[in-house]
């Protein structure tokens, strides 16, 4: 059976989903694992908050059940990476959180990363998981652009504000590297670069790069199910 990474959009929002599809482009190759993008349809519309977060934790864990036995391996693609230790005691397939994939992935471009956040209240959730990796001498900073999820698609509006706020995290905060802090922001990964000179990011590619590494070298879930 051809290989399968699942790709689990853990809010509602199908437009966010369809970015994220979108983005998968440049990591689908002819003899490479098939990557389709689902939606949780009982996330909210977006997950901003600790709260969002804690409540999706059960139903991605029953989509992940659910499609345990067609997949090779799970990528969560929300920048919270919620239900991500969880999901792993759910299945013993890889499963692959995008803001863990995009930090261990800033680390080998660059010496401090900067993260582009999307409300001020992402920022503490940021901060707290850095923390948490042991990699807060690595982040040199998180800023945000002041616009929820579900209005990433305001394009002029958001790839302005995200110029001028991954401007400030290079000269101001000293990054050498920028991630962009939510799924929903794929469709600006590359006219963000070339403005700006540095690399950037998209957390749900690196993490699907990361997955397609681990099924294509059979690599299983150590805190999966026993």
């Amino acid at each position: 059976m051809a290989e399968r990474i699942v790709v689990i959009n853990p809010n509602s929002t199908e437009e966010v989903t369809a970015g994220i599809d979108a983005a998968m482009a440049p990591l689908r190759f002819a003899d490479g694992p098939a990557i389709d993008c689902l939606t949780l349809a009982e996330g909210p519309p977006g997950i901003e908050s600790q709260r969002h977060v804690d409540g999706v934790v059960g139903p991605l864990c029953a989509l992940i059940e659910r499609e345990d036995n067609a997949a090779d391996a799970f990528v969560i693609a929300c920048f919270s990476d919620p239900g991500l230790h969880s999901a792993r005691e759910t299945t013993d397939r890889p499963v692959l959180g995008i803001s863990e994939g995009a930090v261990t992935t800033a680390l080998t471009l660059g010496e401090r990363f900067g993260i582009i956040a999307i409300l001020p209240a992402s920022i503490t959730r940021h901060r707290r998981y850095v923390r948490q990796m042991g990699l807060e001498g690595r982040l040199a900073g998180d800023r945000p652009i002041g616009v929820g999820v579900t209005d990433l698609n305001r394009v002029d509006e958001v790839e302005g504000r995200m110029a001028t706020v991954g401007r400030q995290l290079i000269d101001e905060d000293g990054a050498d590297v920028l991630i962009m802090g939510c799924a929903g922001m794929a469709r600006y990964r590359q006219r963000l670069e070339d403005q700006l000179g540095v690399p950037v990011i998209d957390p749900s590619q690196a993490a699907v790069a990361q997955a397609i590494a681990a099924v294509r070298l059979g690599y299983r879930n150590g805190s999966g199910r026993t």
